[in-house]
């Protein structure tokens, strides 16, 4: 089995969060790898591996940085690939790293997740591959199908929740 789509992060502390985007990778069959590299501890191994990737067969990578979070927009700046950045909060509420992955220069787009949405981050890597994969399309309609069970769900619950004001 080949990778598609690559996850990578500063460093294993970012594990717990970037966990969520494996699992939803995992859940829609889509083969991927996982690596911590850091654009300012291992710029070199940055530089190797954003440069390689698609000749590798990666379709999309999912990089996570915190604080001064570089990573995403350097590997976006050597890759002709798609790349998703996903905030991590190790300070400032996560705002510094945002924004330091929001805030590219013209011509080096990185989409970018909300703060610690690695979830989000492996549904919208999936939503890309699907354009091109009628098989990880069918996940991803069925998985978007299950989160409108999931409300209805939810509001057949709340019938039950009394109160003598609540008119439902």
């Amino acid at each position: 089995m080949k990778p598609i789509v690559s996850i990578i992060m500063g460093s294993t502390s970012d594990l717990p969060i970037m966990e969520k985007a494996a699992e939803i990778l995992n859940d829609f069959r889509i083969p991927f790898e996982m690596n911590a590299l850091s654009a300012h501890r291992t710029p070199e191994e940055v530089e190797k591996f954003a440069k390689n990737t698609a000749s590798r067969g990666i379709k999309v990578i999912i990089a996570a940085a915190g604080m001064a979070a570089h990573l995403p927009g350097v590997i976006a700046a050597m890759t002709p690939l798609p790349v998703i950045g996903v905030p991590i909060k190790a300070s400032l509420e996560g705002l510094d790293s945002i924004f330091s992955i929001l805030q590219m220069p013209p011509g080096i787009p990185v989409a970018t997740v909300g703060v610690n949405a690695a979830q989000n981050a492996g549904i919208l890597a999936a939503q890309i591959i699907a354009t091109g994969d009628d098989a990880i399309m069918k996940e991803v309609v069925k998985y978007k199908e299950s989160l409108k069970k999931k409300i209805v769900q939810a509001n057949e619950e709340l019938k039950n929740v009394k109160y003598q004001y609540k008119t439902n």
